[in-house]
C-alpha cells in the first residue's frame, strides 16, 4: 500500500473515500467537518441524522453523495487533553477503524485529513507519527487498499507528513 502527501481541498478527491474528522454528533461543524458537508450537500446530513453519532475512536461509513468520492468514512478523533487521556489510544482507533471500513468496501483507495489536528488541539507532530504508524502497519492478506493519501491543508503540515515519514 502506497502512502502519499496531497496538499489541498479534501472534497474534490476522486478516491473510494474520503474520512471526516466528525464530532460524535455527526451532524456537521466547522473545519473539514463542514467542508465536507457542504460540498456532499443535504442528503448527508440526512443520513448522518439515521446513525444515532459515532463514539470518540470509532467510524461510520455513508455514501458520498455529491462528491467525487463514493464514500465518507467519518471517524470522531481525541480532544487534546494532554496526551494522559488515552489520546494515543483513542487516535490510533480512529485510523484503524477507517482502514477496516474501507477494505469491507473493497476499496482501493482512502484520503486522510489530519484528525484531531483543528479544533481538537492535538499537536501535529504527535498526531502525524500516529497516523503514519497505523498506515505502515501490515494490512490483512487479501487487503484491497492499494494508496492511502494524507491531505495537507496547508503547507505546515505537508512539512510534518513528510517528516514523520521519513
Amino acid at each position: 500500500m502506497e502512502i502519499r502527501i496531497w496538499q489541498g481541498d479534501i472534497t474534490t478527491l476522486e478516491v473510494g473515500a474520503i474520512v471526516n474528522a466528525a464530532n460524535s454528533s455527526l451532524l456537521g461543524g466547522g473545519g473539514v467537518d463542514g467542508a465536507i458537508h457542504r460540498a456532499a450537500g443535504p442528503e448527508l446530513l440526512a443520513h448522518c441524522r439515521t446513525l444515532g453519532g459515532c463514539p470518540t475512536g470509532e467510524a461510520r461509513i455513508t455514501p458520498g453523495f455529491r462528491l467525487p468520492a463514493r464514500f465518507v468514512i467519518h471517524t470522531v478523533g481525541p480532544v487534546w487533553h494532554g496526551g494522559s487521556h488515552r489520546e494515543p489510544e483513542l487516535l490510533s482507533n480512529c485510523y484503524r477503524n477507517c482502514l477496516a471500513l474501507a477494505e469491507a468496501e473493497g476499496l482501493a483507495s482512502i484520503a486522510f485529513p489530519a484528525i484531531s489536528c483543528g479544533v481538537y488541539g492535538y499537536p501535529l507532530q504527535l498526531a502525524a507519527r500516529i497516523a503514519v504508524a497505523e498506515l505502515k502497519r501490515p494490512r490483512p492478506a487479501g487487503s484491497s487498499l492499494r494508496e492511502v493519501l494524507l491531505v495537507a491543508f496547508g503547507q505546515d503540515m505537508v512539512f510534518v507528513y513528510q517528516d514523520a515519514l521519513a
